[in-house]
């Protein structure tokens, strides 16, 4: 997926995790870790959004290790839990930073390449539903944000948890 993508799917992953974590879905700080989260992984593309901005970094990542090795693998999300939780993070900004690069992991397996979760096994897992920059990819972003509407509504009491729960059919 392109980085905007990304940062819907991590955006919208923050706001639906937030609530059950008890954390607040729109506190800026944890919007903005869910953000970089969402792109961090592909710090391992030159040309990426993230990649053109740690271009040294970038680049030797990419040279040794390649893109879509382990920055989106579960090697690198445990590497990353293990050092925010060392470096004393608070709970919510480890959680927000874990979420949008967890998201940006399921976003990119949603498209044909999928990934090495069990990096450096060479197996791959994958839903092969849209190309990145496929006319597929927006409407996977709609219903994102149509859900995240929703579920920002729902936090808000303003839509009920079942729409359908309150329809009464007499008979």
């Amino acid at each position: 997926m392109m980085a905007r993508s990304h940062v819907v799917v991590g955006l919208a992953a923050w706001i639906a995790a937030a609530p059950v974590l008890h954390l607040s879905p729109v506190d800026p700080v944890y919007l903005g870790l869910a953000v970089a989260g969402s792109l961090l992984p592909d710090i391992d593309h030159p040309q990426s959004w993230v990649g053109r901005r740690s271009k040294p970094i970038s680049n030797v990542i990419a040279a040794v290790l390649g893109h879509r090795g382990i920055t989106h693998s579960a090697v690198a999300v445990v590497i990353l839990i293990a050092v925010l939780a060392h470096a004393g993070n608070r709970r919510g900004g480890v959680s927000a930073l874990a979420i949008g690069y967890l998201s940006h992991l399921v976003a990119d397996m949603l498209t044909p390449r999928g990934l090495r979760l069990a990096w450096p096994l060479r197996r791959t897992w994958g839903l092969p539903v849209c190309r990145t920059g496929s006319p597929g990819e927006p409407i996977i972003v709609i219903l994102l944000v149509c859900g995240m509407a929703w579920s920002l509504l729902h936090a808000a009491g303003r839509v009920p948890a079942h729409p359908f729960k309150s329809l009464h059919v007499s008979g």
